[in-house]
């Protein structure tokens, strides 16, 4: 039971980095963005580095969530 409940708050923590990513590109949402190199900074690495990091705690919670129920 616990393990479903942390994993329905990582997933909602999850939804609103990725859409805070998305706000922050601009018009690049379906292809359009520019395609130079760019380098994360500040906020914007902050949100890549939670991105990733809230996808792998999601990942072991479900595993865990169907292992022990």
């Amino acid at each position: 039971m616990i393990y479903s409940v942390i994993e329905i708050i990582v997933s909602v923590l999850l939804i609103i980095v990725i859409l805070l990513q998305v706000r922050g590109t601009g018009t690049a949402l379906f292809g359009q963005g520019e395609n130079s190199f760019r380098v994360r900074r500040g906020f914007e690495r902050t949100l890549f580095r939670s991105t990733i990091i809230l996808g792998i705690i999601f990942v072991v919670v479900a595993v865990l969530n169907v292992r022990f129920n």
